[in-house]
């Protein structure tokens, strides 16, 4: 049961791991250039401090959770990863959040605001964009269930039983 609990462990921490990855390459990479009316623009994740939040919480988190794959099962740091667990999936969720009303601005616009959408002019970008999303979605998702194993994990309920 134990060994079961902890691949199950792992396989998800893997699994958080190639999400963060993934979003920070795929949001890192995003950038195309547009001509409007003989100007020249260039869109970039590095133009939005939403988006360079949103690549630094998942770049931190990506190296964290590569660390915590190599944490031995019977480590008293464990109690720890609880604790980080819930902070980086905060992160996690509050960088996703501003990306994403960003990414809505830039599909949509905003007419009260007299901001235009950009996605008409540069729709490679936009696509890697929703894509960096979506694979942050998966993360936030992950690290959700993660948080919710650890806890289980370090109060368990058995052992609380048994006393």
């Amino acid at each position: 049961m134990a060994k079961t609990r902890r691949v199950c462990h792992l396989l998800l921490r893997f699994l958080a791991f190639a999400a963060t990855i993934s979003a920070v390459i795929v949001m890192a990479t995003s950038h195309q250039t547009a001509t409007i009316f003989t100007v020249s623009f260039e869109a970039k994740y590095t133009n939005s401090p939403a988006f360079k939040y949103f690549v630094i919480v998942y770049s931190v988190v990506t190296v964290y959770g590569f660390l915590v794959i190599f944490l031995p099962a019977q480590s008293l740091l464990w109690r720890l990863v609880v604790a980080l667990d819930l902070v980086f999936t905060m992160l996690l969720v509050s960088s996703f959040s501003a990306a994403l009303a960003i990414a809505q601005v830039g599909k949509k616009g905003n007419s009260y605001a007299a901001w235009l959408p950009i996605c008409d002019s540069v729709p490679k970008y936009c696509d890697q964009v929703t894509g960096a999303l979506i694979a942050g979605f998966v993360a936030v998702i992950i690290y959700i269930i993660l948080l919710l194993h650890s806890i289980h994990t370090v109060i368990d309920p058995l052992l609380l039983s048994k006393n």
